[in-house]
């Protein structure tokens, strides 16, 4: 039987997992004496955002902004303590960088999505134009410049899934998706049960950086291509345009999942999933496990709370 009930997503962290509800979000890391210790981070409901968010279109774009900024903070907290000796915590603390000092970890975790949303977006499109003395027709120009953003962004995805740190962020992603997957199919969520789960889930951030390639090709052949100053101009203010209606296709795909013929529309945010997850061990399933179960235990009681640490 299906779990009914909120839809919780997740983070891959550096070893660990960050999941979060309405109001809550939580963090669980493996470390390196190999106790399980939490991050809790409550999501502050600005008035302006929730009012954003109720507006179709817009609402994708500040989802993206909240979970950029929300995720470093746990990702800041990950990566300061799952290879330091418990106890020595402090001394790590006080060598953070000075520009992490003056911005804040949330505000460069949003600046860093905005910088390789704009490198990701502009550079195919460079490409393309070094080309276009052999393809010089709009529509060439945009299937050329949507090939090479493919391209690019599977090589990107392929070259980071090569390196160990990331391969087990990859697999803690898998370990997220495999939980949420268990939760929502209504079963006990203990390893067994988590590890005969799907690493794929039809929500995934990895979906939706798919569809942004997708949908932006459409959306692009509404606009010119030439001359190039103004194919630059566009695409850049096309972005929040691209996420805005990518995020309402990820909805939707979502949304018609176990309709048998519409489920095939989110397959291909699926496939690219099969990059962006890799199949958990049971260790590291424990701690996706351990991090759903004390967000739960949040929600229920937020008091408890207090005795995590706070980002």
């Amino acid at each position: 039987m299906s779990k009914e009930g909120p839809n919780y997503g997740g983070q891959a962290q550096i070893e660990g997992v960050m999941f979060g509800g309405k109001q809550h979000t939580v963090t669980a890391i493996r470390r390196n004496d190999d106790s399980i210790e939490f991050c809790y981070y409550e999501k502050k409901q600005k008035p302006l955002f929730q009012k954003l968010k109720k507006i179709p279109f817009v609402r994708g774009l500040v989802a993206l902004i909240e979970s950029a900024g929300m995720g470093s903070r746990h990702m800041q907290f990950a990566s300061d303590r799952y290879d330091v000796d418990p106890g020595t915590e402090a001394e790590q603390e006080e060598s953070m960088s000075k520009m992490q000092m003056i911005l804040g970890v949330a505000v460069i975790g949003v600046l860093s999505f905005l910088f390789s949303k704009f490198i990701f977006t502009l550079v195919p499109m460079f490409i393309a134009e070094a080309f276009s003395p052999v393809f010089p027709g709009k529509t060439e120009q945009i299937l050329l410049e949507s090939f090479f953003k493919l391209i690019l962004l599977l090589s990107y995805l392929y070259l980071l899934s090569l390196t160990p740190l990331i391969r087990r962020v990859f697999e803690y992603h898998g370990a997220e998706h495999k939980v949420i997957n268990c939760y929502e199919a209504g079963l006990p969520i203990t390893v067994q049960n988590v590890q005969a789960q799907s690493r794929l889930h039809y929500r995934c951030g990895s979906s939706f950086i798919l569809f942004t390639v997708i949908v932006g090709m459409f959306i692009y052949f509404l606009v010119p291509t030439d001359p190039l100053w103004l194919r630059v101009v566009n695409r850049i203010l096309l972005i929040p345009v691209v996420i805005g209606v990518s995020f309402e296709v990820l909805q939707a795909t979502n949304a018609v999942r176990n309709v048998p013929v519409l489920r095939y529309l989110g397959y291909p945010g699926l496939w690219l999933q099969l990059l962006t997850t890799k199949e958990p061990k049971d260790d590291q399933v424990e701690v996706a496990i351990a991090s759903f179960n004390k967000l739960l235990e949040v929600e229920k009681e937020p008091a408890s709370a207090n005795e995590l640490y706070q980002a």
